[in-house]
């Protein structure tokens, strides 16, 4: 029974991977891409909240900085870090982030946002 698990994994894992044969030169270089994104993302999605703050003083006020802002940026914070593990966990398939900007620190000034769907690197 144990052999026949291992064998279908094999042979799953290898179906996985075929579609990307053609490319290999540049697969390993995209499922890198995902998998220090997903870290990355994992590790500083707390700077969401100083973000947000940041960017709600410099928009709308301190008023809404210290409450709206606050608590968009736990928002984010979840949001990033989340998105952040499933890259991490679906490495192995290289698609572009859903969240923009791709890293919290890529254009500070810049609200984060959400793509409404996955797009597979070219």
């Amino acid at each position: 029974m144990k052999q026949s698990l291992k064998t279908l994994l094999i042979v799953f894992t290898l179906c996985l991977l075929a579609p990307h044969v053609a490319s290999a030169s540049t697969y390993p270089d995209r499922i890198g891409t995902k998998l220090g994104n997903g870290m990355a993302n994992i590790v500083t999605g707390i700077v969401e909240i100083p973000k947000a703050i940041i960017n709600g003083n410099r928009n709308q006020g301190a008023a809404y900085a210290a409450t709206a802002g606050f608590m968009t940026g736990m928002v984010h914070m979840m949001g990033r870090t989340l998105l952040g593990a499933a890259d991490l966990v679906t490495f192995m398939i290289p698609t572009k982030p859903i969240i923009t900007p791709a890293f919290v620190w890529q254009n500070f000034n810049q609200d984060t946002g959400y793509k409404s769907n996955w797009e597979l690197l070219p």
